[in-house]
């Protein structure tokens, strides 16, 4: 017989498509559904309209995984209202909250690839079109096996089976995931480092709010993995707080500082070394000069 939560304010509707506990540890918050739903759909209007203002269609990823999020929250409010044991809903919002952070990543390794091109690419380790194709491709795949194991794992639950083979196959994707991302951090800090004996020089304000917004997303993918490799049914997946703290809110910090921090006003490139910023009408042909 497999334990885990069951809400005595939630009566299970024993429907074909409902499992015997609350797969996620507890009833989802109304507060946090809402106010994560409220704040994604304000930022995927704010990004929509920097990327058509500034004409910067390589951060069309960014938006999608906004949208995501935004999807993937309503179905977090719909368990936490009528049926937190329905694991349609719970794969689902599973499946948006996890892919969203992937469009950031790939936005975020454009954002690089222009940045390498505006420096040199003696600068950094890699050629941009090979950072762009080895990093979203280990976000694909990390992403799939996370999303199998997920859906297993809900299968399992609803069997009343033991969930620990699927719950070791999203381990996997997770540390996947996190062994790509330190491998892309590297990558940023050396090209930042190197990018010093460049005669091109690129905003501060951009570059702040790129590291910053990276580490957030990092932070967010470190604390999935602590989650998966403690176990199901323990204290970092059944207490909401965690997922406030750890997944929400690294998440609007990286997605405010992208729009903060939007490469149409910023991502400039000058050979003074001691000027922070240009005109965003200038910073937008050299960006999108250097994706073509």
């Amino acid at each position: 017989m497999v334990q885990g939560y069951i809400d005595p304010n939630f009566p299970n509707p024993m429907g074909p498509h409902d499992a015997r506990i609350v797969i996620y540890g507890y009833t989802p918050s109304l507060t946090l559904a809402a106010l994560a739903i409220a704040l994604f759909l304000v930022a995927s209007i704010l990004h929509l309209w920097l990327i058509v203002r500034h004409r910067t269609w390589y951060f069309i990823p960014l938006l999608v995984g906004t949208v995501l999020e935004v999807v993937g929250y309503i179905f977090r409010l719909l368990s936490s209202q009528q049926d937190p044991y329905s694991i349609p809903w719970f794969v689902v919002q599973y499946f948006c909250i996890v892919v969203a952070p992937v469009f950031y990543g790939a936005a975020i390794y454009t954002v690089v690839s222009v940045l390498i091109r505006i420096y040199g690419e003696e600068h950094a380790p890699l050629p941009p079109k090979l950072i762009l194709g080895v990093f979203i491709s280990f976000d694909v795949v990390a992403t799939t096996i996370q999303i199998a194991g997920a859906a297993l794992v809900g299968v399992a639950y609803s069997g009343q089976k033991d969930p620990t083979a699927p719950s070791h196959i999203l381990l996997a994707g997770l540390a996947l995931q996190v062994f790509s991302f330190a491998l892309f951090l590297f990558i940023l800090a050396w090209t930042l480092l190197r990018s010093r004996r460049s005669q091109m020089s690129v905003s501060r304000v951009f570059l702040t709010t790129l590291i910053v917004a990276t580490l957030a997303l990092y932070l967010r993918t470190c604390f999935r993995l602590a989650d998966g490799a403690q176990g199901l049914m323990k204290s970092l997946s059944t207490h909401e707080v965690y997922f406030g703290c750890l997944e929400f809110a690294p998440v609007v910090v990286a997605v405010g500082l992208l729009a903060y921090g939007h490469p149409g006003r910023y991502l400039t490139a000058t050979t003074s070394k001691h000027a922070d910023t240009i005109s965003a009408d200038g910073g937008e042909g050299i960006a999108l000069g250097a994706l073509e």
